[in-house]
């Protein structure tokens, strides 16, 4: 697959939300806007959810949401939970912004409007850009010039990809943070990373507690390693 530069979403998102205040804005029946597969965001907290109801409520949905059409219906683009609230709500129709665009635009878009909304745990993060770089050869250095992030930030999230799936279920989850997981990076024994995972949410360990234990235990490997090889 012949490579390119960053798609229209992606590199040009934020003139194109400028442009937004001038496009036109349709309103569509809620049953006829359905949710998006490319999607990089699966968790909406739920208390979260529940205040941004309340300010639909009282205020109605001041921002349209982004879609594409599908036939006689419409895919979500961006804005998954002020839909999810009007559904909530019982509405009938909300305002909409319809774009053309392609599936890789369609993701990009979502990706950075999660992103810059912070609504992106970081497993969702890391997934989102490695689809990116494995189904359109996007690179890190694309990702990190465009989304503002230090190109280590973006290493760091996709190295959490190398984890365990049930550690990385605890990141997404919340019960671990980012900089955890990025320490657990540094153990090699994934049984080790496991007991360390469980242990860091058992006994509540801050990252520092985390990184002293890990260098703690360290030495005693290695001794263990210099003893057998003397043994045999």
């Amino acid at each position: 697959m012949e490579k390119r530069a960053l798609g229209r979403g992606l590199g040009a998102l934020i003139p194109e939300r400028e442009a937004e205040k001038s496009e036109k804005i349709t309103m569509v029946a809620l049953d006829r806007i359905k949710p998006s597969t490319l999607q990089p965001r699966k968790d909406f907290d739920p208390q979260n959810m529940q205040e941004l109801i309340q300010s639909i409520k009282e205020k109605g949905v001041i921002q349209p949401i982004i879609v594409r059409r599908r036939g006689e219906d419409f895919e979500l683009i961006a804005g998954e939970r002020r839909w999810r609230a009007a559904q909530q709500l019982n509405f009938s129709e909300m305002p909409v912004i319809i774009k053309d665009v392609t599936d890789r635009d369609s993701l990009e878009i979502s990706l950075i409007e999660n992103i810059q909304r912070q609504e992106l745990n970081p497993i969702e993060e890391a997934r989102a850009f490695q689809y990116l770089m494995d189904k359109y050869q996007v690179t890190q250095e694309e990702l990190s010039d465009v989304l503002g992030k230090s190109r280590p930030t973006v290493a760091n999230l996709l190295r959490l990809l190398r984890l365990p799936q049930e550690i990385q279920e605890e990141v997404r989850c919340g019960r671990l943070s980012f900089a955890q997981g990025r320490a657990l990076l540094e153990v090699t024994e994934i049984n080790q990373q496991r007991k360390l995972a469980q242990e860091i949410i058992a006994k509540g360990l801050s990252v520092r507690e985390l990184e002293n234990l890990i260098k703690s235990r360290k030495p005693v490997k290695h001794l263990k390693h210099r003893i057998r090889q003397q043994q045999r």
